[in-house]
């Protein structure tokens, strides 16, 4: 059968390596396979289709310095879930049989015990093989891996039910959507936490849920997960008829060829995998010293990355050897030399495949230089597409009152005046103020709230666009990272949970939060105002992201970018304004679940690129700016500007679609799986309500207000943006994107 397309030239930083312990490993976990019932007599596997499998080959390629009872405990582990995908698809989904797939998962958990509780006794196979593996493995790790590894478990067994469901039947998701999805489903984040294990690694606890470790999963995640859509779409789109693989999604998406499409999974990859690396060389440092990590704590860091490294390696190394997989004469190729392969001398490992000259002097390095040397250039008038709105926009009866009491707010604040000490900081003017009409956009967005509750929407708009104003104006453009730092540091503390005094504000930003955290938070429980102050912890967090990408002169990684513009915009905070009062009738887990986040994050996606179509000019030719999806998209793409608009218009028309797919077809079944009553369905329904109306005002307040248009960028006094104070004449203008743009 003739291949689709030609496999693509990899990026392969380093080389993989070949535990000595395989054949150990292959007739321990052959026994224990038989053992737990996994083989003759299970209606699914037999000896030999275990031994075509292979699975200690593939753990032998990923966890190369493991033990020899590490290497057979982890093979267990793949056999396990392995047979899981087998077990549920034979016994659940040929059946349909959704009501008692959810009682089978239902039970999992139980098997994982967090205190030691003796488990219930096995049914089948797979109860069995998880309470064997659970009672082998937690001994040697901490209460709080067994927790996070617990949860990722019971994650990836979960979103078996989701594929039950058949929600997405015929449907091809958009690319955003299928990256989200495809790391549940995939395992890769399952994979990561089984790589602490094997490597005798664990990533200190405290550290475990920062920004840095959270990329190196998803980037590492995201590696595995296109690397294995490479070699299978043969397999899963002429024998399987699958629609969710990387090659087809962009396939459809771009409406190009498939090997067109396969070059551009290939280039996504690859920028993942420099994602990983950059996070690693320019974030982790600073993270260990941040954290106070111990010398030994660091070890654990740097160790556990390079076992998720030498898992990327491996594993494309299996997918090359495995006769699942679309390989044909790959191996040969490479030996030849007529394949990718690292340099014979030299150094290997993170960062050194630019030493690789043959080839990186080509794509990857071309990819690279792209990367950082954009520079500020003239691009004339944004350009609007027609924008894909299905909801019909109401504004608030007071909202001449908000407008009224944010001027008046804003000066109370002092946030119209220069900040003592900071020269550049009279970033605002009361006429700056009214143009910019944030109460538009908050009466859009909440078109039935009181009087009360309109004031301190516009308020907390006005907040947070300052903010994000205000940070590269007087951080960045004194490179000061260590000053913003401090102050994103000191806000934590005006926002207090359970009753501890506030800090006492320093400038006219404190004191805007402080105001607005006590007029907000009062009535919440403090479970509530703790979710609320990490909204905005994430969103203040996410201004340092961006002044470290100006400092390095870096476009960010598409996905990276999409993920962090969520909290750069400061979607979670403005939604998380529409989600007080639900909390007594709708459980918060409800909130947590795959198919709410999915909602928000498709509502978030389309909010935040249609800011960046507004703002493109204003961005990238008057302040400098490189955090802007058009921007982003031309850069991974190559491409101009008209093209670059083209495909993320296409990508904002199909999280609209998502959105509206979401609330049509998943959220009902939501609904039935956490058996909600009337009320708390009630609740959810108007939830979506908000949503909508969330929508539809964003983009009636980026059509009218005075932000965005030549006209008023062109009536600025001065240059703007990062590198350009000097020629400041008046003073210095805001660059960034903001909680608004």
């Amino acid at each position: 059968m003739a291949q689709p397309f030609a496999l693509p030239d990899f990026y392969l930083p380093h080389p993989a390596r070949l535990s000595p312990h395989l054949e150990h490993a292959r007739a321990h976990t052959t026994a224990w396979a038989r053992r737990m019932g996994m083989l003759e007599g299970s209606g699914i596997w037999t000896e030999q289709d275990l031994a075509d499998h292979d699975y200690a080959l593939l753990c032998a390629y990923t966890h190369p310095d493991a033990t020899a009872e590490g290497l057979a405990l982890v093979t267990d582990w793949y056999v396990w879930v392995f047979f899981f995908d087998d077990h549920f698809l034979e016994i659940f989904k040929r059946s349909q049989d959704r009501v008692g797939g959810k009682a089978y998962l239902d039970r999992l958990p139980a098997f994982m015990p967090m205190d030691g509780t003796p488990p219930p006794e096995p049914t089948n196979p797979v109860e069995a093989g998880l309470a064997d593996l659970w009672a082998r493995t937690t001994p040697a790790m901490s209460a709080d891996w067994r927790a996070r590894f617990a949860e990722s478990t019971e994650h990836l067994l979960n979103e078996s039910l989701w594929e039950l469901s058949n929600i997405n039947i015929g449907r091809v998701p958009n690319p955003v959507e299928y990256i989200e999805m495809r790391r549940k489903v995939g395992g890769a984040p399952w994979s990561a936490g089984l790589v602490e294990y094997a490597a005798g690694a664990e990533v200190p606890a405290r550290v475990a849920g920062s920004r840095p470790l959270r990329v190196l999963r998803d980037s590492f995640s995201d590696g595995v997960h296109l690397r294995n859509d490479l070699f299978s779409y043969q397999r899963e789109t002429e024998e399987e008829g699958e629609l969710s693989n990387g090659v087809l999604v962009l396939e459809t998406f771009l409406d190009c060829t498939t090997q067109q499409a396969a070059d551009s999974v290939n280039d996504l990859l690859t920028s993942r995998l420099q994602q990983f690396e950059h996070t690693t060389l320019t974030e982790l440092p600073a993270l260990a010293v941040e954290a106070g990590l111990d010398p030994a704590e660091q070890a654990a860091l740097f160790g556990y990355v390079k076992g998720l490294q030498d898992w990327q390696s491996g594993g494309h190394e299996w997918h090359l050897r495995s006769s699942r997989y679309m390989n044909e004469g790959a191996v040969e190729a490479r030996s030849s030399g007529a394949g990718p392969v690292p340099l014979p001398f030299g150094p290997t490992g993170l960062g050194t495949a630019a030493a690789e000259l043959g080839r990186g002097a080509g794509r990857l390095g071309g990819r690279r230089l792209r990367t950082f040397t954009h520079l500020p250039h003239p691009v004339g008038p944004s350009r609007l597409p027609d924008f894909e709105m299905p909801f019909q926009v109401r504004l608030s009866p007071h909202l001449d009152t908000a407008r009224r009491h944010v001027v008046e707010w804003a000066h109370r604040m002092g946030l119209l005046q220069p900040q003592p000490g900071q020269p550049a900081s009279h970033i605002w003017d009361e006429a700056d103020l009214v143009g910019y009409d944030f109460p538009l956009c908050a009466a859009g967005i909440h078109p039935d709230a009181t009087v009360d509750g309109l004031n301190l929407s516009s308020a907390w708009l006005t907040w947070g666009t300052y903010g994000d104003d205000y940070f590269p104006v007087v951080f960045g453009r004194t490179r000061d990272l260590a000053g913003a730092r401090a102050c994103v540091a000191r806000m934590s503390g005006l926002m207090p949970v359970d009753g501890e005094p506030p800090t006492v504000p320093l400038d006219a930003m404190e004191r805007g939060l402080l105001d607005l955290w006590q007029r907000t938070a009062g009535p919440m429980t403090v479970e509530a105002r703790r979710a609320f102050r990490a909204t905005i912890e994430d969103m203040t967090a996410s201004w340092l992201w961006e002044l470290e990408n100006q400092l390095f002169n870096r476009v960010p990684d598409p996905v990276d970018y999409v993920e962090m513009r969520r909290m750069t915009f400061g979607s979670d905070l403005t939604m998380s304004l529409c989600r007080i009062g639900h909390g007594r009738t709708v459980p918060p887990e409800v909130y947590r679940s795959g198919p709410m986040r999915s909602l928000e994050n498709a509502a978030a996606d389309y909010a935040a690129l249609l800011n960046d179509v507004f703002s493109y000019q204003k961005e990238v030719e008057f302040e400098g700016e490189l955090h802007n999806g058009v921007l982003v998209v031309q850069n991974f793409f190559d491409t101009d500007y008209p093209t670059g608009l083209a495909i993320l218009h296409d990508l904002m028309k199909g999280r609209m679609r998502q959105f509206q797919h979401v609330a049509a077809n998943e959220l009902p079944v939501l609904y039935d799986d956490f058996q909600l009553d009337a009320e708390a369905r009630q609740v959810l329904a108007g939830y979506v309500k908000e949503l909508e109306n969330w929508l539809s005002g964003i983009l009636l307040w980026h059509q009218d207000c005075h932000r965005y248009k030549e006209s008023d960028l062109r009536r600025a006094r001065g240059p703007r943006g990062l590198g350009t104070a000097a020629a400041h004449l008046a003073r210095p203008r805001p660059g960034g994107v903001a909680l608004l743009g």
